[in-house]
This record gives structure tokens, sequence and C-alpha cells, in this order.
């Protein structure tokens, strides 16, 4: 049952005036609920995000843990709005996608549907490797690649000096360039698709050492208010024309090895029935030629 969402509160008037706008907006397009997915590495902030977006500690997060054990549903209500963050465990274990706790995810989410995915990784990553190919790979077969059009990308640990002499704007483009290129390649997007469904990323910075402008706000060194920025991006993408993805037991379950063979079985009757008519016409032919007896 969803909790009054006091944490609201707690954030600067600038803030709470804009968050109450998008609510407004999602209710005036007859949403009355909006359930968000986290998923990402273990350690990138998933869960400190998610206590920043609410603005209260819902999910516990420990120096010396660096996952939840488990998926974790928080929900809050305002104005008759319900708003639901599914917080995930790092899906990354040893150096490879973690299955065990891709299926935890995938049962918990059953008969849940989602509105929006929140692929979480850090901006001061410099690197993109096959590990990052591997989980998008990993949620793409999980979810279909109808998932990523409801995906965001969510870069953290966004208050940074970029290397290099870079423009910090240039920066973010170039470390979400590389990222979203893994997330078209591995949810399998032809060239069409990709314009029209292009994924968003946004910059985060939970920490307490975020900078701060003069409506209180917490801002990123590009001057931009993160908060009201992620919840607006969420709005969009929550509202765009692409379906809210149902997972069902079919979606978790994936493709069934027997409902594929099905289709062969017409192909391998026929062949065999040819196979068979043309093996009797052989012997039929071969008897026809055959010397006959003496006696006969």
């Amino acid at each position: 049952m969803a909790r009054e969402w006091s944490g609201i509160q707690q954030f600067p008037l600038a803030t709470q005036s804009k968050l109450q706008e998008l609510l407004g907006t999602l209710k005036e397009k007859e949403r009355n609920s909006l359930t968000i997915l986290v998923m990402g590495k273990g350690g990138v902030g998933k869960s400190s995000t998610v206590n920043s977006i609410l603005g209260e500690r819902a999910v516990s997060v420990s120096a010396f843990q660096s996952d939840i054990p488990r998926p974790v549903m928080v929900s809050r209500e305002r104005s008759g709005f319900t708003l639901n963050i599914i917080d995930t465990p790092g899906i990354v274990e040893g150096g490879y996608v973690n299955d065990q706790a891709l299926e935890l995810i995938k049962r918990f989410l059953l008969n849940k549907t989602i509105d929006v995915l929140l692929y979480v990784d850090r901006l001061d990553s410099y690197r993109v490797d096959n590990l990052d190919r591997q989980i998008v790979k990993a949620i793409t077969e999980s979810f279909g690649k109808e998932i990523w059009r409801k995906g965001i990308l969510v870069l953290t640990h966004a208050q940074l000096t970029p290397p290099d002499f870079l423009i910090y704007d240039d920066f973010f483009a170039r470390r979400s360039e590389a990222l979203l290129k893994v997330v078209e390649s591995g949810a399998r997007f032809n060239k069409r698709e990709i314009p029209g469904h292009a994924v968003p990323a946004v910059l985060v910075e939970n920490s307490s050492r975020c900078s701060k402008n003069d409506s209180d706000e917490k801002i990123l060194p590009n001057g931009t208010a993160w908060i009201p920025n992620i919840v607006e991006t969420i709005t969009k993408v929550a509202t765009n024309e692409s379906q809210s993805i149902l997972v069902d037991q079919k979606l978790i379950d994936g493709p069934n090895a027997n409902e594929r063979g099905k289709v062969f079985i017409p192909v391998i009757l026929a062949f065999q029935y040819l196979f068979v008519k043309r093996v009797q016409k052989w012997i039929k032919d071969d008897i026809a030629k055959a010397p006959k007896s003496s006696w006969e």
C-alpha cells in the first residue's frame, strides 16, 4: 500500500513547484500511477537515485554494501497519484551477468507494468567494454527490445571535472553517446528505428557535495537543476507513443523452444512424404527392370 509522498516537501520550493507541475501533466494525460524500474551494475548509485527522486531515505544505502540483496518496490501517493519505483540488485557478479539476480528480478516483476526503465551507470567511468554489451543484451532478452523505448540512461557521480580539459557538456555527450551505441546495438534497433526512439540521457549527483543554485536546488556543473530535469524526462518517456511493458509469464519464460520447433513440422512432414514416395518409385522401377525367373 502506498504511503503519502511526504518527501516532496523536503525539496526547495522551486523543485516542489516543478514536480507538482509534472504530476499535473501526468494526471492530465489520465495517468494516475507510474511504475519505474531501476536497473544496472552494482555500486553505480541506483538506490541513492531512488532516494533522491523521492526526497527521503526510502531504500537503505550502506558504504559497506554496494547493493540491495533483492528487488524492492517503494510506493508513494500524492494528490491521487501513485508513484512506484522498483529498485533492484546489481546484475553483474565476477565480471559477468548474474543470471540468478536477473531471474530474481523477473519473478519479482511478474504481472507488473513497467512505464519507465532507468538504466543507471556512472559518468566517471571512461570506458565502455564487453560487460556493458552483456548487460544490455541480458535486459533485452529478458524484457524484449521494446523496454528500451521506455528507457532513460542515467549517469551518476556527475559532480566532476572532465579529464583532458574537456568542456563538461562535451564530456557528457561523449560518455552518453558511447553507452547509447551499446544500447542501440544490444536492443537490436535497425537504423530506421533509432531516430524515432532515441534513448534520452540524464545526469545525477546524489552526494551531499552537490552544488546548489540561489533557489537551493541541487545543480550540476553546467547549472542544470537535476531533480526536476530527471522527473521531466521520466514524464516525457512515460507518456511517449510506445506501450508500457507488461511483465507476464510468457515474457518471463521467453521464447519456447518447443513452440519454435513446431514451425518446422509441416516442412519436415512434407519432406518425409516426398522422400518416401521417391523411394517407393525407385523400388517399383527396380522390380520392373529385374529379369524374371524361368518358372514365372
